[in-house]
C-alpha cells in the first residue's frame, strides 16, 4: 500500500528539473530569460543590418506572460484597468511600427518589478504556519483512568489532559493536581519562570518545566490564547494600507487616460488638423510609447531594490519596500520589553553575604548547587560566580523542589536557596535577616538559607542592552516617540523605562492587550510601529503599520515581523529610519522626473516636432536616469 501511495505522488523532478523551484521562482526566472533574449538581440541588431524580430518575440511571449495573464484575469475579474494592460499595449504598439527592442525592454522591465513583488508576498505569507509549530497537535487525555493520545481540536471543556516535564501545555486549564515552574516567555512575554500549583491557570503554548502535571480544560482549543493570537496576525496581515487602496486608484485611473488619450489619437487628428491615417496611426503609436509607465516604475523599483541590498548588507532584513517607505512616516514606535530593550536573560546584579565565611566560599557553594538545576535564574548565578571565583566545589547532595528553589548539602552543611516563601525558607530567620538589611527593589530575589539561618541573597534582573538608550534618544531627535509594551509588572517596567528612556510604558499585557494598545496607540500618534520578538508580539507586530522584528525572536515573530533586525542592535532601527527617509525622497525625485519626462514627450509628439527615435530616446533616457538615482541608494549615506 506504502509503494501505491509512493507511486500516485505527483513528481517533484522533471528530466532532472527541480519543479518546485520552478513553481516559486517560474516568474522571475521567466523575466531573467527575457532579458537575456533581448541582450542577445541587441547584440545581433547591431551586426547585421536586419532586426532579428523573432528573438524580441520569444522575449515578448516569455516575460510578457505571467504580467499579460495577470492584467486579463484582473481586468475580467474586478472589471477595471490596469497598468499590465497598458504595458501590453504599449509592448505590442512599439513592435506594430516595428520597435522591437524598446517594447521588448518595457515588457523585460515590468516583468522583473511583478516577480519581485510576487516573492516578497510569497515569504510573508509563512507567518501563520510558524506560529502553528508552537501549537501541540495532540494532548495525554485521562478518562477514569485510562490514559489516550487525543488531537487537542477534540479536547472538551473539563477534560483531564496530563503534561510532562519539557512538554507544552496543549489548552488553556487549571492545575488541579501536581506543581512546577511555567515557562511562559513567549506567550506573556515574562522573563523569568512562573511558579504555578493547584488552582492555578496555565495557558496553551507555555512550557512545563519541571513538574508533572494534571489539568483541567476551561477553554477549547479555538477559544484558547494561542489561537486568539493566530486569528489576530491572520485578520492583521488581510488588512489593506491606506497606501495600497491609493495606489491600485491611480492605477485605473492612469491607464483609463492613456488609452482614452490613444482613442482620440487614432480618430480627432485627420479630422481637425487634416493628418493623414498614417500619419495619425505612427503619431498614435508613438504616444503608447512614450505614455507607457516604464520610468515611472523604474521609479521605484531599482530604488527600492538598491534600498533593500543596503540593509541586507548592514544586518537590516527588509521584506518589501512597502514597508521601509512605510517607515518614514511613522509617528510612534512601541518596543517589547524582553529580549528587545532588554537582553532578555536573568543576569546577577547584587550578592550580599552576612556570614562569617567569605563571599567567595559561600558564592562557591551557591554556585556548586545552584549547576545541578536548569532553571534561567540558576544558570545566571553559576555564570556570575564563574566570573567572579576560579572553581566550584561538588556538593555532596542536591534536591530541587518546584516552584521554591533547591536544597543542598556541602562542607556538612545544609542550604536552601530559592524564594522567600515560608514554606521553603525560615520564616523567623528571613524576617531577622529583613530588619537588617537594606534590599533593592525591582529585582527578583534568590535567599540563601545555611544551616536554618538565613545568611544572604542574591538579586537578579533582566539585563538592558547597551544601545536601548541611546536608540531611543536618536528617534526622539527623528520626533519619532516610544512605547514600551511588557507582559512584566509595573514596577520592573518603571525600573527599565528610568534605564532606557522610553516616553511611556504600558505592563501587564498579555499578547491580546498588546494588539489592543497599539490600536490606542495608532489613535493617539498616528502611524505606528512595534518591535518584538516573541509569539506574544505577533498580534502586535501584526497589528501596527509595520512590524519590527528582533533577529534573535522566535520564527512567528520573524516571519511576522516587515523588518527584522539581524543582529539584535537596536540602534540598527536608526539606519533603517535614515535609509527609509533617503529612499523616499529619491522615489519621490524619481516619480516627478518621471511624470514630467512623460509629460513633455506626449506635448512634444501633440505639436508634431517629436519623432520615433527621439521619443525612445527621451523615453528610454528617463527611465536610465532614475534608475542611476535609484542606484545611489547602494551607498552607506
Amino acid at each position: 500500500m506504502e509503494q501505491k501511495n509512493e507511486l500516485i505522488k505527483k513528481p517533484t523532478t522533471f528530466y532532472g528539473i527541480n519543479l518546485s523551484f520552478l513553481k516559486r521562482h517560474g516568474e522571475l526566472i521567466a523575466a531573467l530569460i527575457s532579458g537575456i533574449l533581448i541582450l542577445i538581440g541587441y547584440v545581433i541588431n547591431h551586426m547585421s543590418t536586419q532586426t532579428p524580430w523573432y528573438i524580441f518575440l520569444f522575449a515578448y511571449l516569455i516575460g510578457g506572460f505571467a504580467k499579460a495573464k495577470e492584467g486579463i484575469e484582473e481586468t475580467l475579474k474586478e472589471k477595471t484597468l490596469n497598468v499590465e494592460l497598458l504595458m501590453i499595449f504599449a509592448a505590442l504598439g512599439a513592435a506594430f511600427i516595428h520597435h522591437w527592442f524598446e517594447g521588448a525592454m518595457l515588457i523585460f522591465i515590468f516583468a522583473l518589478s511583478g516577480a519581485l513583488e510576487t516573492y516578497s508576498t510569497e515569504k510573508s505569507s509563512k507567518a501563520l504556519s510558524s506560529l502553528m509549530k508552537l501549537q501541540p497537535e495532540t494532548a495525554t487525555r485521562l478518562d477514569h483512568g485510562l490514559v489516550s493520545t487525543v488531537p487537542v481540536n477534540e479536547l472538551n471543556l473539563g477534560d483531564l489532559i496530563q503534561i510532562k516535564p519539557s512538554e507544552r501545555v496543549p489548552a488553556d486549564g487549571v492545575i488541579v493536581k501536581g506543581e512546577t515552574t511555567i515557562d511562559a516567555s513567549s506567550m506573556t512575554g515574562e522573563s523569568i519562570p512562573i511558579f504555578k500549583k493547584v488552582n492555578d491557570e496555565v495557558m496553551a503554548g507555555t512550557v512545563n518545566l519541571e513538574g508533572h502535571l494534571i489539568v483541567k480544560v476551561t477553554k477549547r482549543s479555538q477559544d484558547s490564547m494561542f489561537s486568539r493570537i493566530l486569528h489576530l496576525v491572520q485578520s492583521a496581515q488581510n488588512e489593506k494600507v491606506p497606501a495600497q487602496a491609493f495606489i491600485e486608484k491611480f492605477e485605473n485611473l492612469y491607464v483609463s487616460f492613456v488609452l482614452l488619450f490613444v482613442a482620440l489619437m487614432l480618430i480627432l487628428p485627420p479630422f481637425l488638423f487634416g493628418w493623414t491615417w498614417s500619419h495619425t496611426i505612427y503619431r498614435s503609436m508613438v504616444l503608447l510609447v512614450v505614455a507607457s509607465p516604464c520610468a515611472l516604475v523604474a521609479s521605484t523599483t531599482p530604488a527600492i531594490l538598491s534600498a533593500i541590498a543596503n540593509g541586507a548588507r548592514n544586518g537590516i532584513l527588509i521584506k518589501g519596500g512597502i514597508h521601509l517607505q512605510q517607515l518614514a512616516s511613522i509617528q510612534a514606535i512601541a518596543f517589547d520589553k524582553t529580549g528587545t530593550l532588554t537582553t532578555g536573560l536573568p543576569k546577577v546584579t547584587q550578592f550580599v553575604n552576612v556570614s562569617p565565611i567569605t563571599n567567595d566560599d559561600l558564592l562557591g557553594h551557591v554556585a556548586a548547587i545552584e549547576s545541578h538545576t536548569t532553571h534561567p535564574l540558576g544558570l545566571a548565578i553559576v555564570d556570575y560566580a564563574k566570573e567572579h571565583i576560579k572553581t566550584i566545589p561538588n556538593p555532596d547532595q542536591v534536591k530541587i523542589v518546584p516552584g521554591y528553589g533547591v536544597y543542598g548539602q556541602i562542607d556538612q552543611c545544609d542550604y536552601k536557596i530559592g524564594k522567600a516563601n515560608p514554606e521553603f525558607i525560615d520564616e523567623v530567620s528571613l524576617h531577622l535577616f529583613l530588619k537588617e538589611v537594606h534590599i533593592k527593589e525591582n529585582q527578583s530575589l534568590v535567599f540563601i538559607e545555611r544551616n536554618g539561618e538565613v545568611i544572604g541573597y542574591i538579586g537578579l534582573n533582566d539585563e538592558v542592552r547597551e544601545t536601548s538608550k541611546e536608540a531611543i534618544t536618536s528617534l526622539r531627535q527623528y520626533g519619532i516617540k516610544s512605547v514600551m509594551l511588557t507582559g512584566d509588572n509595573e514596577k520592573v517596567a518603571k525600573t527599565i523605562m528610568e534605564e532606557t528612556g522610553v516616553d511611556s510604558m504600558i505592563a501587564d499585557c498579555l499578547p491580546d492587550q498588546k494588539a489592543t494598545a497599539i490600536k490606542q496607540i495608532k489613535k493617539e500618534y498616528g502611524s505606528v510601529a512595534m518591535i518584538g520578538d516573541g509569539i506574544n508580539d505577533t498580534p502586535a507586530l501584526a497589528t501596527a503599520d509595520l512590524g519590527i522584528g528582533m533577529g534573535a525572536g522566535t520564527d512567528a515573530a520573524l516571519e511576522t515581523a516587515d523588518i527584522i533586525l539581524m543582529k539584535n542592535d537596536l540602534m540598527k532601527i536608526i539606519d533603517t529610519v535614515k535609509l527609509s527617509k533617503k529612499m523616499n525622497r529619491i522615489i519621490k525625485q524619481n516619480i516627478a522626473f518621471a511624470l514630467m519626462v512623460i509629460l513633455v514627450l506626449v506635448v512634444s509628439n501633440f505639436i508634431e516636432v517629436l519623432n520615433l527615435p527621439l521619443g525612445v530616446v527621451g523615453h528610454e533616457g528617463s527611465t536610465i536616469l532614475v534608475i542611476l538615482n535609484g542606484l545611489r541608494l547602494l551607498k552607506n549615506s
